[in-house]
């Protein structure tokens, strides 16, 4: 069967003292809910667990299917029986972040002090936040140390955020299509996005909800977002110039092109919440993997091997971004891989180029994984 079972979305709140969460703006907020999703079985060592980590629009559904959904999980070809997160060898585990909003706490989450969603009373938060958050369900579910954190994009920041911050509970790494850090021009596409629903009547200062809410400005900012993950070739390839003669707009005549970024901005409103926009993108701006000495001598306390992967046609986070964190790894001692994967579909490659991402994993996690057996069989005297 190379599909998985029907899966369900789960919800682990913090239950230990002080069910608060301290972030590292040095506020408290609590209690928090995370919501998440496992596939596969966790082995007897709990040895084999695999975290998946989302990019801004992605949640804790990364495979399967919910019942009476048709759609699957957002990485679906990636995570499955025999796929390149194969859930007949590993357990596969994806939680949605804190700061978002389909099913883990965050600006629309009700505030247990006021009774009423946060809005903007809720804290900043950072991608090491949400890392943080992830390392408290994983103890929850028993597992001392995971034997791979892999990510694109934004899921790429918590892989290296992870290996800066708890280096010893991870065995290995996969960061793929990411940065160190975002660039300027990375800053302002994000910020243009925030504008565009900070600028919509419907915001309010944060307080739209039991209201209409900010539809038009979460649209735009999802555009032009997603003008970003596609490359010049793939959008030529797929629109050129075809017109579109029933665009329901003020022009007689539209584009195809437009038509599609229609599309998207308004299913992407149907689904996720403005503030967590807001918040998530600037967490990303805010990330800096080697901001200062601590990080740095952390990410040498690494003692992992690593696989970077990264697309050629990708211009949002491009190739010599990832060649800068081969860079730090080598400088580090990390025994790291690198593969830039020739594609068209630019920086949404990652989503989309599985075949060859499959290859590279697969053999990338069965060395890993080998190596922890070699381990036991040398700690417990045998051959």
């Amino acid at each position: 069967m190379k599909n998985l079972d029907i899966v369900e979305t789960k919800y682990f709140t913090f239950a230990h003292p002080p069910h608060r969460l301290k972030l590292e703006s040095g506020q408290v907020i609590g209690p928090i809910t995370i919501a998440y999703e496992t596939y596969g079985r966790l082995n007897e060592t709990k040895t084999n667990a695999i975290l998946i980590l989302h990019a801004l629009s992605g949640d804790a559904h990364a495979a399967g299917f919910h019942i009476n959904d048709s759609k699957p999980g957002w990485w679906n070809d990636m995570i499955g029986p025999d796929k390149a997160f194969d859930t007949d060898k590993y357990f596969v585990i994806c939680s949605n972040v804190i700061g978002g909003c389909r099913g883990s706490t965050g600006p629309s989450s009700i505030n247990p002090e006021t009774g009423k969603p946060y809005g903007l009373t809720f804290p900043v938060i950072t991608i090491r936040d949400m890392v943080k958050c992830q390392k408290y369900l994983v103890e929850y579910m028993g597992i001392e140390k995971l034997l791979c954190v892999a990510g694109g994009s934004m899921g790429g920041m918590q892989v290296l955020a992870w290996m800066t911050e708890f280096p010893e509970k991870v065995r290995s790494a996969i960061p793929i299509a990411t940065t160190l850090r975002h660039s300027a021009q990375q800053i302002a596409f994000n910020e243009v996005g925030r504008q565009a629903i900070i600028s919509d009547p419907n915001w309010a200062d944060g307080n739209y909800y039991g209201k209409k809410i900010p539809a038009n400005g979460l649209a735009l900012a999802r555009m032009v977002g997603h003008i970003t993950y596609m490359s010049d070739i793939s959008m030529q390839k797929k629109f050129g110039r075809l017109k579109n003669t029933e665009f329901n707009s003020e022009f007689s005549i539209g584009f195809e092109v437009e038509k599609y970024l229609h599309y998207r901005g308004n299913s992407f409103v149907k689904r996720f919440d403005a503030n967590s926009y807001i918040y998530i993108t600037r967490a990303m701006d805010m990330f800096d993997a080697l901001e200062n000495v601590e990080k740095r001598n952390n990410l040498e306390r690494f003692k992992g091997d690593v696989l970077i992967i990264a697309f050629k046609s990708d211009w949002l986070y491009p190739a010599y971004q990832s060649k800068e964190i081969v860079k730090v790894c080598k400088h580090a001692g990390i025994n790291v891989s690198y593969c830039e994967i020739e594609s068209t579909y630019g920086h949404d490659a990652f989503l989309l180029e599985t075949e060859e991402q499959t290859h590279l994993i697969k053999n990338f996690l069965k060395r890993v994984y080998s190596g922890i057996k070699d381990e036991r069989t040398f700690d417990s005297g045998g051959p």
